[in-house]
């Protein structure tokens, strides 16, 4: 006799995914964005992102996940790398110490008055290098099938 396979109803898991996955987004947005000023940052940012994602791929089938978000995670960890190493010889070109940062205030239409640093590119390069290397590792165990 032929046993029926039961498909699984991950109804509610999913629908309480795709709520704290929002959350955690925008609350790692917010982390990389208030990182330079206040407690915050790419690191924790990026561990953030990383979360938020590995919430997806627990509540989604892999094979979608893969297929919605197509990133390369180690081509995001060599980008990340080269735009935070990028930062501070920019700066060494212009003839000050590799990592000096340097700010300002100006006036955007819809913004108002936004201040602008080079801490920003920085933190971006870090965030991007600390999502990729976490589901790179994590995806990879999980995939693992031995």
């Amino acid at each position: 006799m032929k046993q029926k396979q039961i498909k699984s109803n991950d109804v509610m898991l999913q629908t309480f995914a795709r709520i704290l996955i929002l959350i955690i987004l925008t609350f790692s947005i917010y982390l990389l964005l208030a990182g330079h000023n206040n407690p915050g940052g790419g690191f924790i940012g990026g561990l953030m992102t990383a979360s938020a994602l590995l919430i997806m791929y627990l509540a989604f089938d892999m094979k979608m996940i893969k297929k919605a978000i197509p990133f390369n995670f180690i081509t995001m960890i060599g980008v990340g790398l080269l735009l935070a190493v990028g930062t501070g010889i920019a700066t060494m070109l212009l003839g000050y110490p590799f990592l000096t940062q340097f700010f300002d205030y100006f006036h955007l239409p819809i913004l108002g008055e936004v201040e602008l640093t080079t801490a920003l590119p920085f933190d971006l390069g870090v965030y991007l290098v600390v999502v990729g290397s976490a589901l790179t590792i994590i995806l990879t165990i999980a995939e693992d099938d031995k």
